[in-house]
């Protein structure tokens, strides 16, 4: 990857929806550039898919917060593959150290919070985890 690439990625990571003219112009190459460029990224894997963000309505009023999980078994990818799925789920981080992966939590309500941590701490190849709420910005 060059820097096109790297540029084009960002340029999608701000608005996944833009259409092949506009990121031409933005990043002042080609529409064919930009299709070619985006057709390599998807087919090599690089973008692996496109998402949604919601308007974010009320933040100030929803839970957030951060999930350390430790992983078992062999169904690894398995694993990982059932928790992206989770709408709870803002992010899902691969990690070093104690934890194999740091979950970012993003619900409506602490009941919500409540049933994804009970539900992901009962999930076969989960072997332990550790939760924390996130309070507010330091």
């Amino acid at each position: 990857m060059d820097d096109l690439d790297h540029r084009l990625i960002a340029e999608l990571r701000i608005n996944a929806r833009a259409t092949v003219p506009t990121l031409a112009k933005l990043l002042g190459v080609a529409r064919g550039t930009v299709q070619t460029r985006m057709d390599r990224l998807i087919a090599n894997g690089v973008i692996a898919g496109f998402t949604v963000r919601l308007k974010d309505h009320d933040a100030t009023n929803r839970i957030r917060g951060i999930m350390m999980i430790e992983l078992e078994g062999r169904n690894v990818k398995g694993v990982v593959a059932s928790l992206r799925k989770n709408p709870g789920f803002a992010a899902l981080h691969t990690t070093n150290g104690l934890w194999d992966l740091i979950a970012e939590i993003d619900v409506p309500s602490m009941a919500e919070f409540n049933r994804l941590l009970t539900g992901i701490r009962i999930m076969e190849g989960i072997s332990k985890s550790e939760t924390h709420l996130l309070l507010g910005p330091a």
